[in-house]
């Protein structure tokens, strides 16, 4: 399924549930694409979810200059369309966003603009609070084309040869427009606070060197609610979900969705 988005077509792919218990909308990362979500999907299937994610504008399959993205509040808004769409599809069925890196940041700023629609939020090493490489990033003028290490993603080391192989994934360097936007949008998350009662799971690798824990542990504080749960996995590196402990990160996440759904 494809839309018109704020400023372009945006790619959806569906992974459909004949009667789901509830809707599962996954928000992928910088440079990625949904495509990487395969077997995650499939795991919300199994557990009882239609699931719905979009390619960001400038990233997969969807349209714009790859990996520019000049406001990330257009993504929150494209989000909240397959949010809307996935909703008129499953009426009363409750939705669950699960975002990843910077997908946690744009699921973190959906759920401060549309708190009232979500049941819960999911956030595997969410870009919020401080990064020490945007300060980096946002000083120098021209910035140098030095890709992601793939062996920074798992300590499955066939993650990074896949992710280094996909022509999907953009290989190149950050673009000034979309540095600056992640600082704005950090900005606004902070200056935006708390998320109230929505029940939180806040999922993060040990050894995150892309999203180091402890940065992204202040963004965490500064939008913790009521209702939030922390799983820090040991050893584990920046795309939890495609770690070697996978399984354990996916059956964490199905028993907190059962535990926001069970009356």
């Amino acid at each position: 399924m494809n839309f018109t988005g704020t400023r372009g077509e945006i790619a959806v792919q569906v992974w459909p549930h004949e009667r789901p218990r509830y809707v599962a909308i996954l928000v992928h990362g910088y440079g990625e694409h949904i495509g990487r979500y395969e077997h995650v999907a499939a795991a919300l299937v199994r557990h009882g979810a239609a699931v719905y994610g979009p390619d960001h504008l400038g990233h997969g399959r969807s349209s714009g200059e790859r990996a520019l993205i000049e406001d990330f509040e257009d993504v929150v808004t494209d989000v909240h369309t397959v949010v809307e769409q996935a909703r008129a599809d499953h009426p009363g069925v409750p939705v669950v966003v699960v975002g990843h890196s910077m997908g946690g940041m744009i699921a973190t700023r959906y759920a401060q603009r549309h708190g009232s629609e979500p049941a819960a939020l999911v956030l595997s090493g969410p870009l919020i609070g401080k990064w020490a490489a945007l300060e980096v990033l946002a000083a120098l003028e021209e910035i140098p084309d030095i890709p992601i290490d793939p062996a920074t993603l798992s300590r499955d080391l066939t993650v990074g040869e896949a992710y280094a192989a996909d022509p999907l994934v953009w290989h190149g360097p950050f673009k000034k427009p979309t540095v600056d936007a992640f600082a704005r949008t950090m900005e606004a998350i902070a200056a935006a606070g708390s998320l109230g009662d929505l029940p939180t799971l806040w999922i993060h690798g040990e050894d995150d060197q892309l999203i180091p824990l402890d940065g992204s542990r202040v963004g965490i504080d500064g939008i913790r609610g009521t209702n939030l749960t922390e799983r820090v996995y040991p050893g584990a590196r920046h795309e939890v979900f495609n770690e070697t402990n996978k399984d354990e990160v996916l059956a964490e996440v199905a028993g907190f969705v059962d535990r926001v759904l069970t009356p």
